[in-house]
């Protein structure tokens, strides 16, 4: 990380639910959304490291009102070299590790679509906040879509979503969905557990946030570098080594498909740092294949936003 990396904005709250927690914000100037490319990366990494150790919780928040984050980087997926793309992920999976590291809760405010790594960075903190879709022009809101939609580009996640997402909802959905690429709708994703709460205003988030650090900071576990929800975790890995092996066969035949299921495997046989290797390993191979090639092109043709 470069010193002249300019950090992202830190906002102290002296009063509140919560006294003490901090929230940082993502922000991409000039940019629609927030898409976590390589630079954004090391201004959150930068950002991390002047938390005090002694704020009370952390929330992550986005300042795009279209959505939480869209997506990692997509035209670094396909343009990388395999060594670069092997140090892209590697180096979003320490700074992503930061959030699971800080000895007070973490939570993200979801404020509007959180797609691939968006979720991933997300699933690394201990809970998950959304916003109620809001109404526009007099018409109700338009539930917006939460999840892992790699599999349907014939890629995988890279930053842990296979072992993350199955351990926040029902573990046979989160892989089916995972391995389909098919993200849920806000609905799905509040009646399927995904939410720890949902405020139902942006003027109510934050506090709903706060709300959820001061009643989670007297039981914040010991830290061991993992998030604090995924599969390999004991109150989740035998709920998940059977869910795997039901739905294994039902899952598309795909090369993606069969990578998920693999990092899921991975995690469960050796942590947290396996089933992250398993994925990276994945990614960095199922890029090249011509399934992949295809459907990341078709996805340029229809966009120049380079989200994925």
């Amino acid at each position: 990380m470069s010193n002249a990396v300019a950090p992202l904005a830190i906002r102290r709250h002296d009063g509140g639910p919560c006294p003490g927690s901090v929230t940082v914000v993502l922000d991409q100037p000039g940019k629609p959304v927030v898409v976590l490319d390589h630079s954004l990366i090391q201004r959150i990494e930068a950002t991390l490291r002047l938390v005090p150790r002694d704020a009370t919780g952390l929330v992550l928040a986005s300042s795009s009102p279209r959505a939480f984050v869209a997506g990692a980087d997509l035209r670094s997926i396909r343009e990388l070299d395999d060594d670069q793309l092997r140090r892209y992920l590697a180096y979003g999976s320490q700074v992503f590790g930061m959030l699971a590291a800080f000895p007070f809760p973490t939570v993200a405010a979801i404020n509007g679509a959180a797609l691939g790594g968006g979720l991933e960075i997300a699933m690394h903190c201990d809970a998950l906040i959304a916003l109620s879709p809001q109404p526009r022009d007099g018409q109700p809101g338009r539930p917006y879509p939460v999840g892992l939609p790699e599999c349907g580009l014939s890629i995988c996640p890279g930053w842990g979503g296979a072992s993350l997402l199955p351990a926040l909802i029902d573990p046979a959905e989160g892989i089916r969905r995972t391995a389909s690429g098919k993200p849920l709708t806000f609905d799905e994703a509040r009646a399927a557990g995904l939410f720890s709460a949902v405020a139902e205003t942006p003027e109510d988030l934050e506090d709903v946030c706060q709300e959820w650090l001061a009643s989670a900071r007297p039981n914040t576990p010991r830290r061991d570098g993992a998030p604090l929800r995924w599969t390999g975790r004991p109150a989740t890995r035998a709920v998940a080594i059977d869910a795997l092996d039901r739905v294994r066969a039902e899952l598309p035949d795909t090369e993606a498909a069969r990578a998920v299921a693999r990092a899921v495997d991975a995690g469960l046989a050796g942590g947290w740092s396996a089933a992250l290797a398993s994925e990276q390993e994945s990614l960095v191979r199922l890029r090249h294949t011509p399934q992949a090639v295809q459907a990341i092109d078709a996805f340029f043709a229809k966009s120049s936003g380079g989200k994925g």
